[in-house]
């Protein structure tokens, strides 16, 4: 079988193969299925190695359409660049790095995601572009307000157009908000259509069901980490689940120095987020159920401050989910204990 790399980038990618000849040859093309077709089409079945990337699952699939085995690798695995110098970044060194990794199976392969719950994850992120549009016009809003002395009660996102409207304010002003408290409405209608279909999707999920027996876990928290899971048999351990998500801390080690720092922020930042405001909540909560979670994170905090015990605790806020999962066994208080990721929560 020949063995190919591909180098992925936008608009140009970089292809490595061997030629007629025996040597190595690069091909740069524009990354469409057109050329891909015209590259790929027709030729004898080949395993072809691409990094896991935005591009990587569109493109693998229509590779294994045109008849070929596609390796969708995992970039962190540093053995794959063997032969890369790391002060000589290009393109086509990459792509050379790659072809060897192929030939000699140094890789590792990456999850591919299934398609429903690649779906998930999609709308999950938009839901979350339009929070974040909500959260810079109201922003904007406070801010126009501010400068001419006027105060907004706290409350919730979706009634903030009302709150403002309630105030007393000059005409002025009034025309200077008026654009975007227009749009909230509709943009909060946007959002509310998508929670309720998370929570649809949750109630025909026993997963995302189970996950939500866990404090301060509701149907967004509990779809977006069915969906960042997929398969839980791919983790070991809930440990490795913990690194994946980027909620353990970043380690620097040199002789006899050992340096740990924040966390390493690795993976999906949303469900990261997620988890985090979770522990807020159960740090802030008087709820029976986060008593031995928030009693746990406050001796963290006695020790680094509350922002780290809240880090901390969505650490092992994902392991316990991970242990949930893997076990298909509901949250329970009165298993949580030192050894938390072996049991279940």
């Amino acid at each position: 079988m020949d063995h190919v790399a591909i180098d992925l980038g936008r608009p140009n990618s970089v292809m490595c193969e061997l030629g007629p000849d025996g040597k190595k040859t690069r091909r740069r093309f524009r990354l469409d299925r057109p050329n891909l077709d015209r590259i790929f089409g027709g030729r004898p079945p080949s395993r072809i190695l691409i990094e896991s990337s935005t591009e990587s699952e569109w493109v693998a699939k229509h590779l294994e359409q045109l008849g070929h085995e596609v390796v969708v690798a995992d970039p962190n695995y540093a053995a794959m660049y063997g032969e890369r110098n790391r002060r000589v970044k290009t393109d086509g060194r990459d792509a050379d790095a790659l072809f060897e990794a192929n030939r000699k199976d140094v890789f590792h392969r990456a999850h591919r995601r299934s398609e429903g719950q690649r779906g998930v994850m999609a709308r999950l992120g938009v839901r979350g572009a339009l929070v974040r549009t909500r959260t810079r016009w109201i922003n904007v809003v406070r801010s126009l307000l501010r400068r001419e002395g006027y105060h907004l009660p706290s409350g919730a996102a979706e009634s903030f157009a009302d709150r403002v409207l309630e105030l007393n304010l000059t005409e002025e002003l009034k025309k200077q908000v008026r654009p975007l408290l227009e749009l909230m409405d509709p943009l909060n209608e946007r959002i509310k259509g998508l929670d309720r279909e998370f929570s649809a999707r949750g109630k025909a999920d026993p997963r995302v069901q189970l996950l939500q027996t866990a404090p301060m876990i509701g149907p967004q928290t509990s779809t977006a980490v069915v969906a960042l899971v997929d398969d839980v048999s791919r983790f070991p351990k809930a440990h490795k689940f913990e690194n994946y998500v980027g909620l353990v801390p970043s380690e620097w080690s040199s002789s006899e120095k050992r340096i740990k720092e924040g966390i390493t922020k690795r993976g999906d930042s949303r469900v990261r987020w997620l988890l985090v405001e979770a522990s807020w909540s159960i740090l802030t909560s008087q709820r029976p159920d986060c008593f031995a979670l928030r009693q746990w994170a406050e001796g963290v905090a006695k020790r680094g401050g509350r922002k780290v015990a809240a880090v901390a605790l969505a650490r092992r806020l994902a392991g316990i989910l991970f242990a949930m999962l893997r076990d298909n066994r509901p949250f329970d208080p009165t298993r949580l204990g030192t050894n938390h990721r072996r049991s279940v929560a």
